[in-house]
């Protein structure tokens, strides 16, 4: 049983992995707020590592996934295939550790976090939290399957935080033209959801069946075509930012 939990984020990302890094692009925003919350660091584990995305500039370092998919699609020289709860590295190898929207990945959470803390002196997270409203209005009005398997995979973040004895929880707003193509990302831009190019690029959408999705977007494509999408939120079109849940967590020296 152990063993098939374990394969479980490799396989997601196996499947949904190639041209990833086409939808998935990183926001300088929110590379800015993780550089700073990295900064005065000279090694980096990225564990989740994927693409790479915010990994820190002039810093050494080491990316950490379980996919083979993703991995090649890192730019690094220095890659490790391997899963977040048995990092195969000595204690306090590394100036700090990087969790980037993978925690809810972890068959165990708990054991990574406590892996994060043995091999780096800090560790930045950036998560959801899945306790925090308003929801995205996609989850309520036509898919909330989405909501059930995030609810289900998700850890609050005060538990993320308690759990790495956090010093600081910084929340980060999306903003309405955010590059980086996860779940809240186009909460203005309603259409992108009828692309199945950018829908497949989210581990959410890609692991719920078509008799789930198929209906939903159809709903959708008929609300944009209609204009009940926009007058039922004419209020989310003059924002610029809109705060989902998304939270960095900060814990270590």
């Amino acid at each position: 049983m152990e063993t098939a939990a374990a394969d479980r984020p490799s396989a997601t990302y196996d499947r949904i992995g190639i041209g990833y890094s086409d939808i998935r692009r990183p926001d300088p925003r929110l590379h800015a707020l993780i550089g700073q919350a990295l900064g005065g660091v000279h090694t980096v584990v990225n564990v989740g590592a994927g693409t790479g995305s915010y990994e820190p500039e002039d810093t050494d370092v080491t990316a950490v996934d379980p996919s083979q998919v993703m991995l090649d699609q890192h730019p690094g020289t220095k890659k490790v295939k391997a899963g977040a709860e048995a990092l195969p590295f000595a204690d306090s190898s590394f100036d700090a550790a990087m969790a980037i929207l993978t925690i809810h990945h972890w068959p165990d959470l708990h054991r990574g976090l406590r892996e994060l803390r043995r091999v780096a002196r800090r560790q930045v997270v950036f998560t959801w939290d899945p306790t925090h409203q308003p929801e995205l209005w996609l989850l309520e009005e036509y898919l909330p399957e989405i909501r059930e398997m995030d609810h289900a995979r998700f850890t609050s973040v005060t538990e993320v935080a308690d759990a790495l004895d956090a010093r600081a929880v910084t929340p980060f707003p999306i903003p309405h033209d955010f590059t980086d193509g996860f779940q809240c990302a186009h909460w203005r831009r309603p259409e992108c959801y009828l692309d199945p190019v950018i829908r497949q690029a989210s581990s959410t959408f890609a692991q719920l069946p078509p008799s789930v999705v198929e209906p939903a977007v159809a709903r959708l494509r008929a609300d944009l075509a209609s204009g009940t999408w926009h007058r039922r939120h004419a209020d989310l079109l003059g924002q610029q930012s809109m705060d989902y849940g998304y939270r960095l967590v900060i814990a270590g020296g």
